[in-house]
C-alpha cells in the first residue's frame, strides 16, 4: 500500500521533498560526537526545548486514547506475505477487545496491524520517526504523529500500551522487544505482557538466551518468564486481555496460559 506523501520525507511535523533537506536527521546530529564542541554548547540547549516539545506533543495527543497495545513487525514484509495477514488479524482482534493499535506507522507488518485496527472498527495510532531513508507512513492511521528523536518516540510506545505483541521484524523490532524487556525486568514497568508471535522466528534467539545468557549468568532462568510465545493470533490477544483483567482484580499469574510457551 502506497505511504502517504510518496517521494516526500517526514521530518517531525513537517513533509518536504528530500533534496531540499539535511542529508542527516536530528537524532545523527545529537549523537555525532564528531562535531565541533562550539556546536555542541550553541545547538544543545535548544535542542532540549525541541525534545521537550516532541514529549508535550506525544502526551497531548494520546493522553485520551484509552487501553492500547503497541505491535512491532518488520516493515519490510510485502502484502503478500503470510505475516502480514497475521499482524492484520492482531490488529482486528484488538480493537474488537477494546484497545486501540499503537505501531511505528511504516508500511509492512506495522501497516498491517494498522489496517486491521480500522477493520475491527478501534482506533489506529501510528509514531513515526524522522529516518535518513524515508519509508512513509501508511494510510490506515486515525492518529499520526511523527518524531524527530528515536527516544521520545520510544517512551510513547510504552507509557500508552497495555502490552506489546511482536511479529517478526528486524533490529527496530529487537530494539524494542529489548527495551520492553529491560524495563520490566528492572520493575521500571510491571504488569507488562510481551507477547512473540511466530515460534520459528523466535525460538533461535530464546534457546540462544536459555541455553548461553542463563548459563552464563548473565540473566536469571525466571527472566525467561517475561516473554510469551505463540502462533495463534487469538491467543497473543487474549494473552493481554488476561494480563488486564488480573491486573484489575489484584490477582497473580499463576501460569502459561494454554498455547503459549515461555
Amino acid at each position: 500500500m502506497a505511504p502517504i506523501n510518496p517521494g516526500r520525507r517526514q521530518v517531525g511535523p513537517i513533509s518536504a521533498r528530500p533534496q531540499r533537506l539535511s542529508p542527516s536527521t536530528y537524532d545523527q546530529r545529537l549523537l555525532d560526537t564528531r562535531a565541533p564542541r562550539a556546536d555542541w554548547i550553541a545547538a544543545d540547549p535548544w535542542r532540549v526545548l525541541r525534545i521537550q516539545a516532541e514529549f508535550v506533543e506525544g502526551f497531548g495527543a494520546l493522553a485520551e486514547l484509552g487501553p492500547a497495545v503497541s505491535v512491532f513487525g518488520s516493515a519490510r514484509t510485502s502484502s503478500e506475505h503470510p505475516n502480514y495477514a497475521l499482524a492484520r488479524e492482531v490488529g482486528q482482534l484488538l480493537a474488537e477487545s477494546g484497545y486501540a493499535v499503537i505501531t511505528g506507522g511504516g508500511p509492512g507488518l506495522m501497516e498491517a496491524a494498522n489496517r486491521g485496527a480500522l477493520d475491527g472498527g478501534g482506533r489506529s495510532v501510528g509514531l513515526g520517526i524522522e529516518l535518513p531513508f524515508e519509508q512513509g507512513l501508511n494510510q490506515y492511521l486515525d492518529v499520526a504523529i511523527n518524531f524527530r528523536y528515536f527516544f521520545a518516540r520510544k517512551t510513547m510506545f510504552v507509557k500508552y500500551a497495555h502490552g506489546f505483541i511482536v511479529l517478526p521484524g528486524g533490529f527496530g523490532t529487537l530494539d524494542e522487544l529489548f527495551e520492553a524487556l529491560t524495563l520490566v525486568q528492572t520493575g521500571k514497568i510491571t504488569e507488562f505482557p510481551i507477547v512473540l508471535l511466530g515460534s520459528s522466528y523466535w525460538s533461535g534467539l530464546l534457546e540462544w538466551a536459555a541455553s548461553e545468557m542463563v548459563d552464563a549468568g548473565t540473566i536469571s532462568p525466571e527472566d525467561l518468564n517475561l516473554v510469551r510465545v505463540t502462533d495463534s493470533p487469538e491467543q497473543a490477544v487474549a494473552a493481554i486481555v488476561t494480563a488486564d483483567q488480573e491486573r484489575n482484580n489484584g490477582g497473580e499469574r499463576e501460569g502459561p496460559e494454554d498455547g503459549l510457551v515461555w
